[in-house]
């Protein structure tokens, strides 16, 4: 049986903990839990200990490394906020423990050196949590380029839509903070900047940016009649808002984020109009690839609809593929409000247009979550996977130096070369062209 830790309790924590006191209990066991928040820490541990029967030991934040000594666990996960993420990863790392990290692996080129760095000394296994691979109707387009369906890959050309319930969820937190969550650049896209990598089966050599603030900022809001406004929500006597959030109202952010503020001052429903949010709500990446091909990413954090559209070019053809998603407010648990509308087709020189039956699943983030957590916990589970979902820090290194990138093109006004960010980031085998493929 192999042990695990995790810390960070917050909105993503539930995913693991509850894999490891459900499903994957028998092989995979949560011993411990650790949090800077004495209350999300007590909750944490009692839900835990509800779901699983077993003893759960609880520590602060200031007891990470006697955790470690006295639990000696096999793993850590990682899930606390993301500018925090590589001083968790080198801890464990030199405590001679593996580690599982959500997204994004950090959010700067200082701190993803940090990383490599170590675990080039310890040789510890460090694997980033990328569920958007699992996906079946994503994994379905891996499995479309690497059997030559379009031939050589040439353009990609990526929109995503954060709507106005999802996207502003961004502005109220901590990731309204570019120094704490390297911007939707780096928090949000190193998902889907890490899924062009792995269906291009290569990395990035150039970036270009440009973008910036067009909506969650104070003359928006003053052109929508929302004068007045008070720095969180909670204390807002705007009533006409349909950017508020009431926790109250929401028992998972209630329980985790209002009743808990006192332990620690952070407040969960800042005004998403804000004037010292320092993140973009609209850019647009163009990246060249060493495999020669090309990528338009563009993302918008206010759209009318929540998804996204791709069209990958090819040498015989073009794949697209669209997806309109349900919108969400991390850590909420709401249910979903309706059935997903997905679309795949193929168009191929001197043929009609087919349309694809699209792959599904069932469960979370589109049947992903069930299919990751399987392959991350279940030995049976982990056998060899043809499309090589899981992903090691290099793959998470490759998906947020495009963010990283990306924030130093905004500055710069100028292209940034990706090479010249780290030292002795390799490429995985993930990012390589499969052995036949022809992505």
């Amino acid at each position: 049986m192999k042990t695990y830790v995790q810390v960070g309790l917050g909105g993503r924590h539930r995913m693991f903990r509850q894999a490891l006191t459900g499903r994957h209990f028998e092989w995979a066991r949560l011993k411990a839990v650790c949090d800077s928040n004495p209350g999300r820490l007590a909750i944490a541990k009692s839900q835990a200990e509800e779901e699983g029967g077993v003893p759960v030991a609880a520590y602060e934040a200031a007891d990470f490394e006697r955790m470690l000594a006295d639990i000696k666990p096999d793993c850590v996960i990682v899930t606390t906020p993301d500018w925090t993420h590589d001083d968790y990863i080198v801890r464990a790392l030199e405590a001679g423990c593996d580690v599982l990290t959500e997204k994004p692996l950090t959010i700067d080129a200082a701190r993803l050196q940090r990383i490599i760095d170590t675990q080039r000394k310890t040789g510890g296994v460090v694997t980033v949590t990328f569920n958007y691979r699992f996906t079946p109707p994503r994994t379905q387009l891996k499995e479309l380029l690497e059997a030559g369906t379009i031939g050589e890959v040439t353009g990609i050309t990526f929109d995503w839509n954060l709507d106005r319930r999802h996207g502003a969820d961004y502005f109220r937190r901590w990731h309204r903070e570019k120094k704490k969550s390297g911007g939707l650049e780096v928090h949000k896209s190193t998902h889907h900047f890490d899924l062009v990598n792995w269906w291009l089966g290569s990395v990035p050599e150039t970036v270009y940016a440009t973008g910036g603030r067009r909506f969650y900022k104070p003359d928006t809001a003053e052109r929508m009649g929302l004068s007045g406004r008070a720095p969180r929500c909670r204390d807002c006597r705007v009533n006409n808002c349909g950017f508020r959030l009431d926790m109250n109202e929401i028992e998972n952010l209630k329980r985790l984020y209002l009743d808990c503020e006192e332990h620690d001052g952070y407040f969960r429903d800042r005004c998403v109009f804000a004037a010292d949010i320092d993140i973009e709500d609209t850019y647009r990446v163009q990246a060249q690839y060493r495999n020669g091909a090309v990528l338009n990413y563009t993302l918008v954090a206010f759209a009318a609809w929540e998804g996204y559209a791709i069209t990958f070019y090819g040498t015989e053809g073009t794949l697209t593929h669209s997806y309109v998603e349900n919108s969400t407010i991390n850590g909420a648990n709401l249910a979903v409000r309706r059935a997903e509308q997905v679309k795949t087709t193929l168009s191929r020189f001197g043929e009609e247009l087919q349309a694809i039956e699209v792959w599904k699943g069932k469960g979370e983030h589109g049947g992903g979550d069930p299919l990751m957590l399987d392959m991350l916990f279940d030995p049976a589970s982990a056998a060899e996977d043809r499309w090589r979902r899981l992903a090691d820090f290099r793959a998470g290194g490759w998906s947020i130096l495009t963010g990283i990138a990306a924030n130093r093109s905004l500055i710069e006004k100028a292209p940034v070369t990706v090479a010249d960010l780290v030292n002795g980031l390799e490429v995985p085998p993930d990012l390589q062209p499969a052995a036949g493929g022809k992505p």
